[in-house]
């Protein structure tokens, strides 16, 4: 298995790359978000990468950390989501929305990305939703503030369960005036929490956030 590539990008197609390592160019197909964030060509790049093997077709799929390699794993193993399919996901969402959305069960963002239909937007929350926990999003750098997500127990930095009711609250009330509950949740998080604040305080910076 080549779990990642290390050496000189040489080219840059439209969902793919190549990385030349010791002479040999290595094609890597990754998401269209990736391409703003890529070196310029000649210089040193590290992609994770996965090694698909099909009876037609070897591919790499690759990514520029491992938080979204990890998060693309997830994506794939969910029956009827394939290779491409989760590479059109992540292309239209950051891992770190994904997570987001499986744990507020927000299937319309996940419906956001080209070619997934609410049906499977709400199979990928139903089979990830025990695999992706709050744990593993602080051990990602994805959570690490003192606000948390609705419905999530053992957050770091909630003083006690008052302010989750709080947070609970302002998350739901952000939903009510239409904005997507992944975007509120992630709101919300964005806010340092006081112990003695209530919803309309946490809502009135929330939406400043949004």
């Amino acid at each position: 298995m080549i779990r990642y590539l290390s050496g000189i990008l040489a080219e840059v197609g439209e969902a793919e790359i190549v990385v030349e390592v010791q002479g040999v160019g290595y094609a890597v197909n990754v998401p269209v978000s990736m391409m703003e964030l890529l070196p310029d060509l000649g210089e040193n790049i590290k992609v994770y990468t996965y090694f698909s093997v099909r009876e037609d077709a070897m591919q790499l799929f690759g990514f520029l950390n491992r938080e979204d390699l990890q998060m693309y794993r997830l994506l794939i193993s969910v029956n009827g989501i394939g290779p491409k399919a989760g590479m059109g996901i992540m292309g239209s969402l950051t891992g770190e929305d994904i997570r987001y959305a499986v744990m507020t069960e927000d299937a319309k963002t996940i419906a956001k990305a080209p070619g997934i239909g609410p049906k499977t937007a709400k199979k990928v929350i139903l089979e990830l939703k025990d695999k992706v926990d709050l744990e593993e999003m602080v051990a990602s750098g994805v959570a690490q503030d003192s606000a948390g997500i609705a419905g999530m127990t053992g957050a770091a930095g909630m003083k006690g369960t008052a302010n989750q009711g709080v947070v609970q609250d302002a998350i739901e009330a952000l939903v009510v005036l239409g904005y997507p509950k992944t975007d509120a949740a992630k709101a919300v998080r964005s806010v340092e929490l006081a112990e003695d604040m209530t919803v309309e305080d946490l809502l009135k910076k929330s939406l400043k956030k949004i």
